[in-house]
């Protein structure tokens, strides 16, 4: 009997350590950026070189477009879509590619105006930029269930063999999204929760009702509402939005996530949603690249192209250690894509293609190459290792190294707005038209 407990005391703590983000196996990406949100790989044999014919294992076409990214647990892959207005969540093999279940969950239109900004009442309303869609939140899993989470607002938990558990609408319940170019952010699982944020037009300077950002937390098991915490800053009209999701950063004393955006970096609590600290006074407009975690620093890139700042975190509290950031960066930096970091050093990718290698203690320089194409997804790291993916669907790999080095470049034919995931040294890539496996072919 001490055994049986034992192990079932064991298959608890894997599951809570995991999913506060600490990566513990190679067979797990629960959600967006993995298990720790920052785009760094524990696999010790990824693929660095493949074609849309060569090392690829499998390709499965998807109904739909989206800019959600995969997530894994075990042999279970889950993405979202929408094939016209049908917003659907779907369930793949990870050895095979088979499609194992498609679940219509609602419907919706992400609505396009010119981009000529937002005049007067159309600020009461998103809308979508045309690069995505309501499929842009990637889900995320505990291994038990799974959470999908649209652009209109719907939020709905499955388990695995597609059974609806709870369904709610974060517009129905608390208020239409007033952000400006189409909600986007991913949901977290923390041990029992589901942590979605809001980050949106304040309306501040308009006449009439207001709106709110904020953080909101849901059981995993009824979706009722456990926790609220208005988010509050001082950016106005589109300096409010953003687009990120939050990190996990493990101090000695307490889990703590991280945001970004209405010029503002902030921690929680994921427990209670009490906020920790907060970093004012970081203007640069609206936020679409998220904050990363090396060393115990934070890495975030002020909105619209403003400077990457590295705001060091002690060791025992995780509160920043001074009043000012460590260092900053101004030149090429991203506007899209979120910064990785390995090894004491940190990479980002312009929107335009110039890629970067930075010293993580104090910014110097090592080199800054422009590498080709367009981009929006995140760059990972593995084994020593850097991936760029552009929009054409062109990854270069290349050394995480002081010294610039392109190990591949690598096409695999079809466009790409979501970042990768990684599990069992496979690469998953979602493209705009297929979910494909980069690796050896799984013996049967």
């Amino acid at each position: 009997m001490f055994k049986a407990n034992l192990g079932k005391v064991f298959i608890l703590l894997l599951v809570a350590v995991v999913t506060s983000g600490t990566v513990l196996s190679d067979t797990t990406w629960p959600s967006w950026r993995g298990p720790n949100g920052n785009s760094v790989s524990s696999s010790k044999s990824l693929p660095t070189k493949w074609s849309d014919k060569e090392n690829v294992a499998w390709k499965t076409p998807i109904a739909g477009d989206g800019a959600s990214s995969p997530c894994i647990w075990g042999d279970s892959v889950f993405i979202t879509a929408q094939d016209n207005e049908k917003l659907v969540a779907l369930k793949f093999d990870f050895k095979t590619g088979k499609n194992l279940w498609s679940k219509e969950l609602s419907t919706g239109e992400a609505i396009r105006d010119p981009l000529r900004g937002k005049p007067g009442d159309q600020r009461r309303r998103q809308k979508f930029h045309k690069l995505h869609n309501l499929a842009s939140p990637s889900p995320a899993t505990d291994g038990k269930a799974v959470v999908f989470l649209f652009g209109n607002g719907d939020l709905a938990c499955a388990n695995f063999e597609g059974t609806i558990l709870w369904k709610k609408n974060l517009q129905k319940d608390q208020g239409v999204f007033t952000i400006w170019w189409g909600y986007a952010n991913s949901p977290l699982i923390h041990d029992n929760l589901v942590i979605c944020t809001v980050m949106q037009d304040s309306l501040e300077d308009l006449e009439g009702e207001k709106a709110q950002s904020f953080l909101i937390a849901y059981d995993l098991n009824t979706g009722k509402e456990v926790w609220k915490t208005p988010r509050k800053t001082i950016a106005k009209a589109e300096s409010c939005d953003s687009y990120t999701t939050p990190i996990y950063h493990k101090a000695a004393n307490q889990i703590q996530i991280i945001l970004m955006g209405g010029n503002q970096l902030d921690a929680y609590d994921p427990n209670t949603g009490k906020q920790l600290w907060k970093k004012e006074g970081l203007n640069g407009g609206r936020t679409i690249t998220g904050p990363t975690i090396e060393q115990n620093t934070v890495f975030a890139t002020q909105g619209m192209r403003g400077p990457l700042i590295a705001i060091n975190l002690d060791k025992s509290s995780g509160l920043p250690t001074n009043e000012k950031a460590a260092w900053e960066y101004t030149k090429n930096t991203p506007d899209s894509c979120c910064p990785v970091g390995t090894n004491g050093l940190i990479f980002i990718i312009s929107d335009n293609g110039f890629a970067q290698c930075l010293d993580a203690n104090n910014g110097t320089s090592y080199w800054n190459e422009r590498i080709g194409g367009d981009y929006k997804s995140s760059p990972l790291a593995c084994n020593g290792k850097i991936y760029f993916t552009n929009l054409e669907g062109v990854c270069t790999v290349v050394e995480a190294t002081k010294t610039f080095t392109v190990v591949a470049k690598n096409s695999i034919g079809e466009g790409v707005i979501a970042s990768p995931a990684v599990s069992q040294d496979h690469l998953l890539v979602r493209t705009r038209k297929s979910l494909i496996c980069i690796g050896a072919p799984f013996s049967k």
